[in-house]
C-alpha cells in the first residue's frame, strides 16, 4: 500500500516554514491521540502517520532528501542500500576503509566528504529548547512580580513511562541497518553513507511501539508553570527555567524553556538603563524664584529642589529614585526634564508689574523681556 505524502499527512504546503510544520503536527496529535479515542484504529492510525511524517521534515537534511527522493529515499529495499558497510567476498569493498583506517571510523577530512561519518548513536534524544515571549510593565519589572505561563509542549507519556515501548515489549535490532545504526549506499566507486532513518542511527528498534505515543516516549500536552521575574531585569533578557522545553524521547534530557522579558512602554517614564527620565512643567515664578515641588516618582512621591533661575529643558536629577540595578541593591536616578509654563493671559496689574520687572534689570535686558511679554499675550 502507498504511503501517503507526508506534506498532505500534515496538511501543509510544501514551502511551509518548521515552526508551521510543527504548529500542524502538534494540532493533529492533539485530536488523534490514543487516549482521546480509545479504541478509534483510524485516529491511531492518523496519529501514527502524522507522527512518522513530522519525524521527517522536522529534519532539514531529511526533508531535503525526502523532496527530491520521496519515500523511496528512507526504503532499505531500495538498490545500492545495504545495512552497515559490505566487505570480502565479491561484495562491494568501499575504497575509503583503508583511510578510516588510518584515521578511525570518521576518516578524518575523507570521512567527512564522503559520508565516513555516519555512525551508530543512542536512541535516547535529549529534547529541544522553547521560548517563551512575556510582556510586563515596567512597575513590574521595578518591583519583580510571579508570572504563570501556560503553554503546549512534548512531555513524557505516561503510558510507557517514556521508554516508547509497550508494556511487556522492549527494544529489538533494526533490520533496516543489521544493528549498525548506518545504511551505505554503493554508487560506482564511491560508496556514501547516512544515518539509518528507521532507527535513527541506534541499531535497534521498539518490538511493539506504546500506543499512546507510537514509539516517541513523549506526547504533547499544556504545561503551566510559575516564573519569578526579578526585580530590575531588563527588556529582552532572557530567563531560564531548566526542563520545562520539549521532553526527551526514550530517556532523553529535557530541553529547558527560555522566557524573554519584553517591558511594556510606559506613560510616565521612560528607561535608560538603571535611570528613569520624566517631564515636569512649572510656573514661571518657581522657575525664577526657586522652591520645592512634590513629583510623582515610581513606587512613591518625593520632594524636588527646584534652584532659583531654573531654565527651561533643564534636566534635574533625583539620586537613587530609579530603577533597581539587576545585580546590586543600588537604584539609579530619575532624571527630571523641566518644562517652563508660560501663561498666555495677564490682567492689567500683572502686565505692569512684569514691565516694571523688565525695566528694572537695565537696557540689556529690555528687548528679552519685551518679547517674554509678547509671548503673554
Amino acid at each position: 500500500m502507498a504511503k501517503s505524502d507526508y506534506y498532505e499527512v500534515l496538511g501543509v504546503d510544501k514551502n511551509a516554514s518548521p515552526e508551521e510544520i510543527k504548529k500542524a503536527y502538534r494540532k493533529m496529535a492533539v485530536k488523534y491521540h490514543p487516549d482521546k479515542n480509545p479504541g478509534d484504529k483510524s485516529a491511531e492510525e492518523r496519529f501514527k502517520q502524522a507522527s512518522e511524517a513530522y519525524e521527517v521534515l522536522k529534519d532539514e537534511q531529511k526533508r531535503a532528501t525526502y523532496d527530491q527522493h520521496g519515500h523511496g529515499a528512507f526504503d532499505p529495499r531500495g538498490s545500492g542500500f545495504q545495512g552497515g558497510r559490505s566487505s570480502g567476498g565479491g561484495g562491494f569493498h568501499d575504497p575509503f576503509d583503508i583511510f578510516r583506517e588510518a584515521f578511525g571510523e570518521g576518516g578524518g577530512i575523507f570521512g567527512d566528504l564522503f559520508g565516513g561519518g555516519a555512525r551508530q548513536r543512542s536512541a535516547k534524544q535529549d529534547g529541544a529548547d522553547l521560548r517563551y515571549d512575556l510582556e510586563i510593565t515596567l512597575r513590574e519589572a521595578f518591583a519583580g512580580a510571579e508570572k504563570t505561563l501556560r503553554y503546549d509542549r512534548h512531555v513524557s507519556c505516561s503510558h510507557c513511562g517514556g521508554s516508547g515501548a509497550e508494556k511487556g515489549s522492549k527494544a529489538v535490532s533494526c533490520a533496516t541497518c543489521k544493528g549498525t545504526g548506518v545504511l551505505t549506499m554503493s554508487q560506482g566507486f564511491f560508496s556514501m553513507r547516512q544515518t539509518c532513518p528507521d532507527c535513527q542511527g541506534a541499531g535497534t528498534k521498539i518490538a511493539h511501539p506504546c500506543r499512546a505515543c507510537a514509539g516517541m516516549g513523549c506526547i504533547v500536552d499544556s504545561t503551566k508553570t510559575k516564573v519569578q521575574i526579578p526585580a530590575g531585569v531588563a527588556h529582552g533578557m532572557k530567563l531560564r527555567l531548566g526542563g520545562f522545553g520539549e521532553a526527551g524521547s526514550r530517556g532523553g534530557r529535557g530541553g529547558d524553556l527560555f522566557v524573554v522579558v519584553f517591558i511594556k512602554a510606559d506613560k510616565q517614564f521612560e528607561r535608560d538603563g538603571d535611570n528613569l527620565h520624566c517631564t515636569l512643567s512649572i510656573p514661571f515664578p518657581l522657575a525664577a524664584l526657586g522652591g520645592e515641588i512634590n513629583i510623582k516618582t515610581i513606587d512613591a512621591e518625593a520632594v524636588l529642589q527646584i534652584p532659583s533661575g531654573t531654565q527651561p529643558s533643564a534636566i534635574l536629577r533625583m539620586r537613587g529614585y530609579g530603577m533597581p540595578n539587576f545585580s546590586t541593591t543600588k537604584r539609579g536616578d530619575q532624571l527630571v526634564h523641566i518644562e517652563v509654563e508660560v501663561p498666555k493671559k495677564l490682567t492689567s496689574e500683572q502686565r505692569a508689574k512684569l514691565e516694571a520687572f523688565a525695566i528694572s534689570l537695565g537696557e540689556d535686558n529690555k528687548s528679552w523681556f519685551s518679547k517674554l511679554k509678547d509671548s503673554f499675550k
